[in-house]
């Protein structure tokens, strides 16, 4: 059954992103559509409170079903978020894709269980590698959607008994996301050159680039906790403050409307990885010297927060990407480091914070710039971890192991 599951996953994905990419090159096109958003965000708010039911909850559904299974993942999930999302990004909200390929996963994986009338235990597997399926096709990581799938069910504890399920899923959701002739962003880590000194003779590794990655990692687990703390109160600022709940995503878009009228540029809408001009501050552009604005990575982090905040739909990893890579483009000017290695550390190690997936980010790190790196990226995700505090940008995570257990 897992082929079948993951070849419709994958398809799915395909055309969510192709579908995406044209909203993205539209809205660039046609520049006055950001002031429609208003209207956009109400759109989303009736459908959702039209047909929507219990798809409102998104990625926390999904793994409360895995978890607990309840009332099951509705089916309407997958063609909703995928609809909503690229309304979202039509009309400039900053978000990502992450969470709409997610919820396709879990939407699609859990239509095949009832179809088969899989027991609970079955149902569990299958809803697992749906996420595995979603996650590895819309990022071409198939190994770190399998390893991810598993990992942010509960923090600090892994259960292997959906693994070979999950690496199988994802990998055919890859696959036929490549079939469907899309393709992902390639990056690159310039090779490091570094003046030996003294401790080279006594390491086999450059300890003085330990710790600025060391000191960097700190820094990234903090952006991370900055983003979880501002998603979470700028919601609950919202649904206290606003009694209208359709107004929620007006009040929204009328932030970011302001907040890019006084930027005096849109590099903060949208997805950030395609450029809308020459010059502008995307994630490929900060692994370059000069790629990255000083505060870009906190103005990336407010957008989002804003937007997911108050009612848009997308996911949260690709603009996590975008403030870790800006991120680590400052912090490499500062500290004197290579530009695009700490560019990459940073585009893993902000959203191993934010997710409490450091295995998986490192994986991840692996698969897009090279495994030569690996011990860099592990250091990377597992201090930003550390560093980030309890909460995730998943309030149904279970923990599984706290970060620090005093007494015996």
């Amino acid at each position: 059954m897992l082929f079948p599951v993951s070849v419709a996953i994958g398809t799915v994905v395909a055309l969510f992103m192709w579908l995406l990419s044209w909203a993205t090159h539209f809205r660039f096109q046609h520049t006055w559509l950001l002031y429609l958003l208003p209207l956009s965000g109400i759109l989303i708010h009736f459908i959702y409170q039209s047909v929507g039911k219990s798809s409102e909850k998104g990625n926390n559904l999904i793994i409360e079903e895995i978890h607990q299974p309840g009332g099951g993942v509705p089916i309407q999930m997958a063609p909703i978020v995928l609809m909503t999302t690229i309304v979202t990004h039509l009309f400039g909200g900053s978000a990502g894709r992450e969470g709409t390929a997610v919820q396709i996963g879990g939407s699609i994986a859990g239509l095949f269980g009832r179809w088969f009338k899989l027991n609970e235990a079955d149902t569990k597997v299958i809803l697992t590698a749906g996420i595995a399926a979603g996650f590895g096709a819309v990022f071409g990581t198939p190994l770190t959607g399998a390893i991810f799938a598993i990992e942010v069910l509960t923090i600090g504890r892994m259960k292997y008994d959906a693994l070979l399920p999950a690496l199988i899923a994802s990998f055919i959701g890859d696959l036929s996301v490549t079939l469907c002739g899309i393709h992902h962003t390639a990056y690159h880590i310039d090779p490091i050159i570094t003046n030996s000194n003294f401790l080279s003779a006594y390491y086999p590794v450059n300890v003085v680039l330990i710790m600025k990655i060391t000191f960097s990692a700190v820094c990234f687990g903090l952006s991370s906790y900055l983003f979880v703390f501002l998603i979470h109160q700028i919601k609950a600022f919202s649904i206290k403050m606003i009694r209208v709940q359709w107004l929620i995503p007006v009040f929204g878009a009328a932030v970011l409307i302001l907040m890019t009228s006084l930027l005096g540029k849109p590099d903060y809408l949208g997805l950030g990885v395609e450029s809308e001009y020459p010059g502008a501050v995307t994630i490929p552009a900060a692994f370059q010297i000069g790629g990255a604005d000083t505060w870009s990575w906190l103005w990336k982090n407010i957008f989002t927060a804003v937007t997911l905040g108050t009612g848009f739909k997308g996911g949260e990893v690709t603009p996590l990407f975008y403030m870790g890579a800006t991120l680590g483009n400052v912090l490499s000017v500062v500290l004197h480091a290579p530009v695009s290695l700490f560019a990459a550390l940073g585009f893993i190690a902000v959203f191993s914070g934010a997710t409490k997936t450091p295995f998986a980010c490192t994986l991840m790190g692996a698969e897009l710039f090279g495994i030569q790196y690996l011990l860099f990226f592990a250091l990377a995700c597992f201090i930003a971890y550390w560093c980030s505090g309890r909460p995730g940008i998943y309030s149904a995570q279970k923990t599984g192991v706290t970060k620090i257990k005093l007494g015996p």
